[in-house]
């Protein structure tokens, strides 16, 4: 108990700190997902710090409704169910995430890291009620490009119950840090709720991890991550609050390899519409499965560097959503 006393006392020195800085990438439904945490798949179990930098590009360049693909002209006249009127035509959401995280592990019982993204992200709209190609503002047609920070994530982890150390559970927050003011490239026009650089919202974070050996080569990792908003915001004059999330992970390696340890993941992931005045009810939310093969390599005993792709093997997804072919991701990891 005093163990866990200390962890609970040390996630909150964190948390209180980090409240004092200046978002988690505010991934949509099709988001990254992939399981980049080193402490919960039992590769940096030692005591001491690491710091991990790590790039994810997400292109998402192909409209889907439900489980299938849709072309822009039949999207055009498809109708909002949620909200009334006509479905919304969107081109493309192209965003380039750079998450800086530091991590402390006691090697006792317990663990915290805070991660911090920044975010440069271009969007391309058609808006309501057009042909499906043409780009007219008065259909409400917008462009944006927008950089910087984004959510702050805070977690905690406790494995002190078993002698092994080999699964813990996970506490933590995610922190209003990211801009929700962000307008067009026009000047005027706001930008939606679900694509602004933070959600604005603080959300709390709970989980659970395992991790142990197969054989002697051979070793597994699974991970599930519930995400909760608890305090709503107000984006572009009214109220919103992103859906609901449930990442579940599971995960392969081989280590008979000196030069490189490859790896196998399946990511799935369950998002709830949005809600609020200012949240699109109709195109957010969906459920969606990965497959992300990847690689780690050492360089020397304290610096890794990582890489992963996710190739999406189903996607379904609520309304008219732009969604990826892939994404891509690619990292370092120092140990002190």
């Amino acid at each position: 108990m005093f163990a866990f006393s200390k962890f609970l006392t040390a996630a909150g020195i964190t948390a209180t700190a980090t409240l004092a800085s200046t978002s988690a990438l505010a991934c949509g439904s099709c988001g990254c997902s992939l399981n980049a945490d080193w402490g919960t798949q039992g590769l940096g179990s030692q005591a001491g710090w690491s710091f991990d930098a790590r790039v994810d590009y997400l292109n998402q360049n192909q409209l889907r409704a439900g489980p299938g693909l849709i072309n822009p002209a039949a999207a055009a006249i498809a109708p909002n169910t949620a909200q009334g009127g006509l479905a919304e035509v969107e081109q493309h959401t192209r965003t380039l995430t750079t998450t800086a995280t530091l991590d402390y592990n006691h090697g006792d019982s317990w663990g915290v890291s805070v991660s911090l993204p920044t975010i440069n992200r271009s969007h391309s709209t058609l808006g309501v009620g057009s042909d499906g190609s043409t780009f007219n503002t008065t259909n409400g047609a917008y462009v944006s490009q927008a950089s910087g920070l984004g959510d702050m994530r805070v977690v905690g982890r406790y494995y002190g119950l078993a002698d092994a150390k080999n699964w813990g559970l996970q506490l933590g927050l995610k922190l209003p840090t990211g801009r929700t003011n962000q307008l067009a490239n026009d000047g005027v026009t706001p930008v939606d709720a679900g694509l602004q650089l933070g959600t604005g919202t603080a959300d709390a974070i709970v989980g659970a991890y395992i991790f142990d050996n197969l054989s002697q080569d051979w070793s597994y990792f699974a991970q599930t991550q519930y995400q909760s908003t608890f305090k709503s915001s107000v984006i572009n004059n009214g109220s919103y609050r992103p859906g609901n999330s449930l990442n579940i992970n599971a995960g392969v390696r081989y280590e008979g390899f000196e030069s490189f340890t490859p790896t196998l993941q399946i990511n799935t992931r369950f998002v709830q519409t949005d809600s609020g005045a200012a949240a699109d009810t109709f195109s957010t939310g969906g459920k969606l499965m990965y497959l992300s093969p990847g690689a780690v390599i050492p360089v020397t005993s304290a610096v890794s560097i990582h890489t992963n792709v996710q190739l999406p093997i189903y996607q379904n997804l609520n309304g008219i959503q732009l969604a990826p072919r892939y994404i891509l991701s690619a990292g370092v990891h120092v140990v002190f």
